[in-house]
């Protein structure tokens, strides 16, 4: 029996329709369907939160698709405090350890009006560089044009009802003993060291005293101010443990999805949004968490960060819309060195799309499909772009230099007739692959694992070469091409099978120039070098 498509037949539409029926269940209007994302504002931007927000937008866009509105809200948390000095930036920010990143001054040029500014604008500038159709909102406005104020009144005034969940929750005592706010103190201007003691609910206001708190190993003093700040002006945030509803219920959140690190924040918002705020809270997905190539977590505190902007200097959109739409479960070891790989893939799925190659597994096919269209936006083309190995660039872009050096690259891709048209997309990836081999060409070794018979193969093929360019030095093309077929041959091996694997090695492709053509313009010495390290 086939199997029922659901929308374009990806986890994204699964998750669409799911909202879509949760929602017509719960009886709530559905003229428009918000999903958020919530932007750290603390810390530099890595590839894990835009994931968050990219795939929230995914579902955001499947919700259309499925004959509904729907927007993308993006949420900066930029009334959170600087709780310690992320790595790189200056020991001077010691002296706002607990103050809002909102009223920070930018560390980095100073070309944002503040520290959180700076943070949110390098994630805002990696959404629009992928396209990304979104409405921005940031705490310091949010809570200061008073949107929370209705909803920071009614769980302040059920504190005691919510201290004694939260232990039951999750096994927290200190809610019990003050209250789930953060009031700015008007003395020092820190969060966390002023205790908010009671809530005026006649006048709406939050009686607090500075008198220091821990933040991670660090003791930080309190001035000792005493006062009160009214709940409508921004002079100061909920925890975490109940701002999450807070923002859904204000905001009309139907979809959020959160990584497993705040998992118990999770689930105490959403019974302080079911049962204090009555709303019903948003529909959750559960992803995973990105790590870097040594099995840690991904940290803006600890500088293990892979950044949007460092992935586009090598890799297009496509191909980072490709890593967080592949997939939202199961924990990634992910870095620079995936980018060729995604490069080639999304090539693939584009020749399946175009039916330039074939996917006998009809559901397989339909998730391609499916996340190609994603990818673009919903607004694919007609005609594939050209494809050209991404690595065979990053090698003929090692031998030129010069304000010519796109140009240089693309006659030798006309010459070895794996380009037609020096087009702008074909330019600009280029122009990324030279990027990367100015950067880490030196490193490049591919995947690929020889069999003893094969690296007996290459090592009699590599000592034929240099047979044939002495004393000149100079490989013929066409000898090349008749040397590798008549080696594979004499050691009883498919010719083809031979051809692929030096493909492997030189330039990570299953094909790509002739090979005679391609290993003479490369010469004997960097060919050399190359095939020893896979065999040595």
């Amino acid at each position: 029996m086939k199997r029922e498509i659901i929308g374009r037949g990806t986890w994204i539409d699964k998750i669409a329709s799911t909202i879509i029926d949760r929602e017509k269940n719960i009886g709530r209007k559905l003229n428009l369907i918000p999903v958020e994302s919530g932007l750290g504002a603390s810390g530099f931007p890595h590839i894990g939160s835009l994931g968050d927000a990219v795939r929230a937008y995914g579902v955001s866009l499947a919700i259309k698709n499925l004959g509904y509105n729907s927007k993308l809200i993006a949420y900066s948390d930029d009334l959170d405090g600087l709780r310690k000095i992320p790595s790189g930036l200056p020991e001077w920010l010691s002296d706002y350890i607990g103050k809002p990143v909102s009223s920070i001054p930018d560390p980095i040029g100073q070309c944002h009006d503040s520290y959180g500014a700076h943070m949110s604008g390098l994630l805002l500038d990696a959404l629009n560089r992928l396209d990304i159709d979104y409405e921005f909102l940031n705490a310091a406005k949010v809570y200061g044009n008073g949107m929370l104020t209705n909803q920071i009144d009614v769980i302040l005034s059920n504190a005691s009802n919510l201290g004694n969940k939260i232990e039951e929750i999750v096994g927290q005592t200190k809610y019990k003993e003050s209250l789930p706010y953060f009031p700015i103190c008007e003395s020092c201007g820190r969060l966390y060291v002023a205790h908010a003691e009671n809530y005026l609910r006649d006048e709406k206001k939050v009686r607090y005293t500075c008198n220091g708190t821990k933040l991670g190993n660090n003791d930080v003093k309190g001035c000792g101010y005493a006062g009160e700040i009214p709940i409508s002006l921004g002079k100061g945030k909920l925890a975490w443990k109940v701002e999450f509803a807070a923002r859904w219920s204000a905001l009309n959140i139907r979809f959020e999805a959160y990584g497993k690190d705040i998992m118990d924040s999770v689930r105490v918002n959403d019974w302080v949004s079911d049962v204090i705020l009555n709303y019903a809270h948003p529909l959750h997905v559960k992803y995973e968490m990105f790590l870097d190539k040594g099995g840690k977590k991904i940290s803006k505190s600890t500088g293990n960060v892979l950044t949007p902007q460092v992935w586009l200097r090598y890799g297009t959109p496509q191909s980072l819309l490709l890593l967080l739409f592949k997939r939202i479960t199961g924990t990634r070891q992910i870095g620079t060195d995936d980018i060729p790989t995604l490069m080639e893939e999304y090539d693939y799925y584009e020749d399946l799309y175009f039916s330039k190659k074939k996917e006998e597994n009809e559901d397989q096919l339909s998730k391609i499909r499916g996340i190609y269209e994603y990818i673009n936006h919903l607004k694919t083309g007609d005609k594939s772009s050209q494809h050209v190995p991404y690595m065979l660039m990053v090698q003929q872009a090692s031998f030129f230099s010069g304000s010519d050096r796109v140009k240089k690259v693309y006659e030798r891709l006309l010459k070895y007739k794996v380009a037609v048209e020096l087009t702008t997309d074909l330019q600009e990836k280029i122009q990324l692959a030279c990027n990367w081999s100015d950067d880490y060409i030196s490193t490049d070794k591919f995947d690929v694992v020889l069999t003893d018979k094969e690296k007996t193969i290459v090592k009699n093929i590599v000592d034929n070469l240099e047979t044939a360019a002495a004393p000149e030095n100079t490989l013929d093309a066409e000898k090349i091409q008749q040397l590798i077929y008549e080696t594979s041959k004499q050691h009883e091996e498919q010719p083809k099978k031979i051809f692929k694997l030096f493909y492997r090695m030189l330039i990570n492709a299953d094909s790509g120039p002739k090979l005679g053509g391609y290993i003479s313009d490369l010469g004997l010495d960097k060919t050399r070098t190359i095939l020893h390290s896979y065999v040595s």
